[in-house]
């Protein structure tokens, strides 16, 4: 099974709709996607730094998802991870186990409650 990566802004919105886990370096977003097989994506916004640091956080999760998605991912599902702040110097290992918890919480329905609107 090979993981495909979510290209268009349109997946990306759509999987918001979906499951929310927060955990301390990323939030998870999982959200069925009708039959197109296990999908990710990575978004790190300019608030957590430069184009180095942004990128650099891309590369781990990229690796991160690599690593764990095709043995613990929801099958039919895209996968988000956004990046947060400190995301950067925790630890590869600890990031690891953070997102099988993540993926097992996301399997069981087990969504953090929906963000509250700023005003």
């Amino acid at each position: 099974m090979t993981l495909s990566t979510i290209r268009k802004r349109a997946d990306f919105l759509a999987a918001n709709r979906g499951v929310r886990v927060a955990r301390p370096g990323f939030v998870l977003l999982a959200q069925p996607n009708g039959g197109r097989g296990k999908r990710f994506g990575v978004t790190v916004t300019k608030k957590i730094g430069n184009a180095v640091v942004r990128n650099r956080m891309k590369r781990r999760f990229r690796e991160l998802l690599r690593g764990e998605l095709p043995q613990r991912g929801l099958p039919d599902h895209d996968h988000v991870l956004i990046g947060r702040e400190g995301g950067i110097e925790r630890d590869f290992a600890l990031m690891r186990d953070e997102l099988v918890a993540a993926l097992s919480r996301a399997a069981a329905g087990k969504g953090d409650p929906p963000r509250r609107r700023k005003r």
